[in-house]
């Protein structure tokens, strides 16, 4: 099945649209392509210091974690692998729950816990780097093993640190860990990691080619002029970065990274040339419709996101495994 990419672009917009328009304080859908800073107070507010912001923080999460989902899943060869693979979002937990835990009530509305969550996310990085290399080389399997154990140590601090909470403080790390964009209320709060993520995804983006060599194994992508070993480790990298600024953003999004790559496949089909783009615009657009539906649900209360994206993602696998048994491919 091939579906156009302006079809997936429209899509798109469309959810952009309707993430603005839709909440506790609903506007016309129509109005939204017109609204402008001239508009009333009160809307100039809902729409530009409230939903704008966190409708773009959705934007970057979803298409940076549908992103590295992909490019793990040729680097590793492994369709069921994911950015959390590599425990930095862990790592950047820990991080994050260590601030929240010595910070005052209104951590949410602070740049330490996002700064403290890249932070955390860069250092487990490096960690599992460490112990992953062999003679100076990565092999996927390696940093998979590494990337596993690493991230089970830092959880299981963070663990540690939430049995050690106050009340309060505990159900702000639960709610920030299963991810939520609802603490980007500004754009101040999030153009250094928009930035950084548009050109960590861009850096992906035009590396199709590499990508489909690597999922045919190392042998083939050294035989069609690959450096495997330099290659595997800019996208480790840019996919730790990515993986540490949504982490930093949202808290953790879970099945987008897992999920969206396998959607792609199914419209686009295999060639990373392709699916990488559409992957992107994929995963951009479910966080921002399953955002619209976390705060629309029972406002004003909000859910977190992983509720949805969960709710999804097990379906979904469950309709792929049957279409694999009735001769499609996973």
């Amino acid at each position: 099945m091939t579906v156009p990419f302006s079809e997936v672009v429209a899509s798109l917009g469309h959810h952009l649209t309707y993430a603005i328009a839709d909440g506790f304080a609903r506007l016309g859908i129509r109005d939204v392509p017109y609204l402008t800073a001239t508009a009333d107070s009160t809307t100039d507010m809902i729409v530009w210091q409230l939903r704008a912001p966190r409708t773009i923080a959705a934007i970057i999460v979803g298409a940076a974690l549908a992103v590295t989902g992909a490019a793990l899943q040729a680097m590793v060869r492994n369709p069921l692998a994911d950015p959390y693979v590599l425990g930095v979002s862990s790592g950047a937990s820990l991080a994050a729950a260590l601030v929240m835990s010595s910070a005052t009530a209104s951590w949410m509305h602070s740049a330490r816990v996002p700064f403290a969550a890249f932070v955390g996310a860069m250092i487990t990085l490096g960690v599992v780097l460490a112990f992953a290399q062999r003679q100076g080389t990565f092999t996927g399997a390696r940093i998979v093993l590494a990337g596993v154990a690493v991230g089970q140590v830092a959880s299981a601090a963070t663990t540690l640190v939430q049995l050690h909470s106050a009340p309060a403080e505990l159900r702000g790390m639960l709610f920030w860990m299963v991810g939520s964009v609802a603490g980007v209320d500004a754009f101040s709060k999030i153009w250094i990691p928009v930035v950084v993520a548009v050109v960590c995804i861009a850096l992906i983006l035009t590396r199709g080619r590499g990508l489909n060599a690597m999922s045919m194994g190392d042998d083939d992508a050294i035989a069609l002029g690959v450096n495997v070993h330099a290659f595997r480790l800019m996208i480790i990298v840019l996919v730790a970065v990515l993986t540490g600024v949504s982490v930093a953003m949202a808290g953790g999004v879970g099945f987008v990274g897992l999920m969206i790559p396998h959607a792609a496949r199914f419209l686009v089909g295999a060639d990373y040339r392709r699916l990488m783009p559409v992957t992107a615009l994929l995963g951009a657009g479910f966080l921002v419709f399953v955002d619209t539906v976390a705060r629309s649900v029972d406002p004003p209360n909000e859910y977190p996101l992983t509720i949805f994206t969960a709710a999804c993602g097990g379906p979904f696998f469950l309709w792929l495994l049957r279409r694999s048994r009735t001769g499609g491919a996973v």
